[in-house]
C-alpha cells in the first residue's frame, strides 16, 4: 500500500471513528462504511493504536475508538504514525553520479527544505477541519 493509500485510508477511518464518537466500532465495522479493505485497515488501527490515537478496546462492547478531539489530531501525526519514511523522500544519488557532489549537496538541501515546508503543511491540517470541510462540500 503506498503512502498516500495508507494517509487517505486511515484518515477515513478516523474520520469514521469521530463521527461515531463515543461508540466502539469494530475493524468490520469501519472497513464496510469506509470501503477500506479489512486487513490493510487492522494494520493501519494497530499503528494507530500504537500511536495512541486510537484504542482498541476488547469485549462484547469492544472495537476502536478515537483517544483524542479531531481537533488535536493532524495529518504529520497520523502519517508519523503509520509511515518509516519521511512524506517526501526522494534518494537524489540515484539521479545523480556519485562523481556530481556539488550537485548532490544542492538537492540534498532543496528536498530538506521541501521535507520541512510539507511536515509543516501537514501540522496545520487537523481530522476536525477535514470533517468540516467535507460537511461543507456535501451541503452544495
Amino acid at each position: 500500500m503506498s503512502a498516500s493509500t495508507k494517509l487517505s485510508s486511515s484518515v477515513k477511518a478516523i474520520c469514521f471513528l469521530a463521527e461515531s464518537y463515543p461508540t466502539a466500532k469494530t475493524s468490520k465495522e469501519i472497513a464496510e462504511n469506509t470501503g477500506i479493505n479489512a486487513s490493510k485497515l487492522r494494520k493501519l488501527l494497530s499503528l494507530l493504536c500504537k500511536s495512541k490515537i486510537v484504542v482498541s478496546n476488547q469485549g462484547t462492547k469492544g472495537g476502536f475508538q478515537l483517544l483524542k478531539s479531531p481537533k488535536d489530531i493532524n495529518l504529520q501525526e497520523i502519517y508519523c504514525s503509520i509511515e518509516d519514511r519521511k512524506a517526501f523522500h526522494l534518494d537524489v544519488s540515484d539521479i545523480i553520479g556519485k562523481d556530481e557532489y556539488d550537485y548532490l549537496g544542492y538537492f540534498n538541501n532543496l528536498f530538506s527544505s521541501i521535507q520541512v515546508d510539507i511536515e509543516n503543511k501537514m501540522t496545520k491540517i487537523s481530522i476536525q477541519s477535514i470533517m468540516n470541510y467535507l460537511k461543507m462540500k456535501s451541503n452544495f
